[in-house]
C-alpha cells in the first residue's frame, strides 16, 4: 500500500467503508451497491449514505428483505460482468443466502471451467459488543473460511478498511467482507482521499515483540493491543499480529512470528470449538513444531448461543482475560 504524500481526512471505520465504496463507484461504472435500505436511507449504519443521490437508483439499489435473492441476483450480475457489492444488514442474517454463497458464488469459476468468474463482494456488519438483539452479533467467519473459492476479510482500522475493501471489489473472485461493528465509530484515523489497495492475504504486525506471539483480527485487535501494552509493564514483550485476511490466511506471517517467540495465544470472539484458533494452532504444529516451548492458548467466545446484552461483556474477550491467556503461554 503506497499512500505517502496523499491528502487525507480523519474517518471512522464505517466512514472508511463509505469512502471506499464511493471511490470504486466513481472509478468503475460496473460497481453496483445493493441491499436492504442501502439507497435512500443510506443503510442501517449509514455506510452507504449519499451514494444513492450521487450515483442514482440504477447503481445503488434498494432490495426486498430477501437475503437469498439479494446474493443470488448479485451472482448473476457478477457472472455477466458487473461488480456488485451486496450488503447483508447484519452477518447473522446471511444464513438464508448461505446456499447462494457456497453453492454458486464460491464454485462458479470451477463449475464453468474458468469460463465465468464471480467478482462479488458481500459486505456485512459482524460481531458483538453493541447491545444488539438476537441474531445480530454472531462471529461465524469460520463458516466462510472453510469454503474453497471464497476470500474472507476482517479489517480493524479505518485506513486498512478502505484499502482492503477496494482490493476486494477489484478482486476477480467472491469476497466475504466482514465489518466489526463494535469499532465502526470507536476511533478515527487519517485515511487517504484517493483510492488505494491493501493486498488481500497479508497479515500485519501491530506490535513487535520477542516473548510471545498473539494472533487476532477485527474488533479484538484493540483489546489485544491494550493487553500487550499492559503486559509490557510486567516485563512480557508480546508481538501482536493482525491477520486481516482470514482466507487466504497469511501462514508465512504466523510461522515467522512463532519462530521468533516460540509461544503463542490466539484471540477471537467466535466460539472456541471449530474457531479459527484451531486452524492457526494446527499450522504451528505442522510448520514450526520444533520451535514450540509451550501449549498455544486460546482466548475466545464460549460454546453457547451469543448472549443478550446483560451477559455480553462476559462473553467477549476483554483485556483482563486476554492478559491471562497470554500469561498462561508465557509462564508454562
Amino acid at each position: 500500500m503506497s499512500t505517502q504524500d496523499a491528502s487525507t481526512q480523519s474517518l471512522t471505520l464505517v466512514q472508511a467503508v463509505r469512502d471506499g465504496l464511493y471511490g470504486e463507484m466513481e472509478r468503475n461504472e460496473d460497481v453496483v451497491v445493493m441491499g436492504e435500505d442501502v439507497g435512500k436511507n443510506g443503510g442501517v449504519f449509514r455506510a452507504t449514505q449519499g451514494l444513492h443521490e450521487e450515483f442514482g437508483g440504477d447503481r445503488v439499489i434498494d432490495t426486498p428483505l430477501a437475503e437469498s435473492g439479494i446474493v443470488g441476483t448479485a451472482i448473476g450480475m457478477a457472472a455477466y460482468g458487473l461488480r456488485p457489492v451486496p450488503e447483508i444488514q447484519f452477518s447473522g442474517f446471511m444464513y438464508p443466502a448461505f446456499d447462494q454463497i457456497v453453492s454458486h458464488a464460491a464454485r462458479l469459476r470451477t463449475r464453468s471451467r474458468g469460463r465465468y468468474n464471480c467478482p462479488l463482494t458481500v459486505r456485512a456488519p459482524y460481531g458483538g459488543g453493541i447491545r444488539a438483539p438476537e441474531h445480530h452479533s454472531e462471529s461465524k467467519e469460520a463458516f466462510y473460511v472453510h469454503e474453497a473459492g471464497l476470500k474472507v476479510v476482517v479489517p480493524s482500522t479505518p485506513k486498512e478498511t478502505k484499502g482492503l475493501l477496494t482490493a476486494a471489489i477489484r478482486d476477480p473472485d467472491p469476497v466475504i467482507f466482514l465489518e466489526p461493528k463494535l469499532i465502526y465509530r470507536s476511533f478515527r484515523e487519517e485515511v487517504p482521499d484517493d483510492p488505494y489497495t491493501v493486498e488481500l492475504g497479508e497479515a500485519t504486525v501491530r506490535r513487535e515483540g520477542t516473548d510471545v506471539s498473539v494472533f487476532t483480527w477485527g474488533a479484538m485487535t484493540r483489546p489485544t493491543m491494550e493487553a500487550a501494552e499492559d503486559l509490557a509493564e510486567e516485563g512480557v514483550d508480546a508481538e501482536v499480529v493482525d491477520l486481516r485476511t482470514l482466507s487466504p490466511m497469511d501462514t508465512d506471517a504466523i510461522v515467522e512470528s512463532f519462530k521468533k517467540t516460540g509461544r503463542a495465544a490466539v484471540v477471537h470472539e467466535a466460539p472456541k470449538t471449530g474457531g479459527l484458533a484451531g486452524e492457526i494452532i494446527a499450522t504451528i504444529q505442522e510448520e514450526v513444531l520444533l520451535y514450540q516451548e509451550a501449549p498455544v492458548t486460546r482466548v475466545t467466545g464460549f460454546d453457547v448461543p451469543y448472549p443478550l446484552y446483560a451477559l455480553e461483556d462476559y462473553y467477549l474477550p476483554e483485556p483482563a482475560r486476554i492478559k491471562d491467556g497470554i500469561r498462561e503461554a508465557v509462564e508454562f
